[in-house]
């Protein structure tokens, strides 16, 4: 019978994202997940603040500047951003300069650019570009940060998922984790990797022996 209690609560997460496991090492895994539920968001309002914005009635656009958009747990700020009007029931907006991104649990993405999807009437997906995009999240039960990088990051707001792709790299502190494609469950704080088949594009994890304290010493 396998058992996963000597590793890291992140390595077991990994671990349970990978095939060929059997259910035993699965079962161990799961007992590291702390599950959150997140809010409906559909049923929350969408609050939109910005310093200044100018229409283009010819073209319809909306171009906004210093903007936050807010919904329940995620929040969007940017420097600039660009619409086709104000519709939020199904529309594609793009934002640009430090922009960031804050979702539930405590999970935040910044980078230099970034396209939001709103579908009937909520935040739905975002997905920013960057060199590289950045990704953290502070867990609630402990000190421990994840921390992520690729080219891109895909966040669904609804699936509570971040999907880093092409040169993903994701670490807790004490063990990096980077493969072709990383995704990380925000609420079950669960980690899926994936290699690229026929190519050397594959799984590498390393982990640091040195005890936690070692590596974020108390003050």
């Amino acid at each position: 019978m396998a058992s996963f209690r000597h590793l890291s609560p992140f390595i077991a997460l990994l671990l349970l994202g990978l095939p060929g496991l059997p259910a035993t090492a699965q079962g161990a895994a799961a007992r590291n997940i702390l599950p959150s539920p997140s809010k409906d968001q559909r049923k929350l309002p969408i609050s939109l603040d910005a310093a200044s914005s100018e229409v283009d009635y010819k073209t319809n656009t909306v171009v906004f500047k210093d903007i936050v958009i807010s919904q329940g747990d995620t929040k969007v700020q940017a420097d600039h951003a660009r619409a086709t009007g104000l519709d939020f029931d199904n529309s594609r907006w793009t934002f640009e300069g430090n922009v960031r991104i804050n979702g539930e649990q405590h999970g935040s993405l910044h980078s230099d650019q970034a396209t939001v999807d709103f579908r009937n009437n909520r935040i739905a997906r975002a997905t920013i570009d960057g060199s590289p995009a950045e990704f953290e999240q502070k867990r609630a039960d402990s000190d421990q940060v994840a921390r992520g990088h690729a080219k891109e990051i895909v966040y669904d707001v609804n699936d509570a998922t971040v999907r880093l792709s092409d040169d993903a790299w994701l670490s807790d502190g004490r063990t990096e984790t980077s493969a072709p494609l990383l995704v990380y469950d925000i609420r079950k704080q669960q980690l899926q990797a994936a290699s690229k088949p026929e190519t050397d594009q594959r799984v590498h994890i390393k982990i640091d022996p040195r005890s936690k304290d070692e590596i974020h010493p108390k003050p």
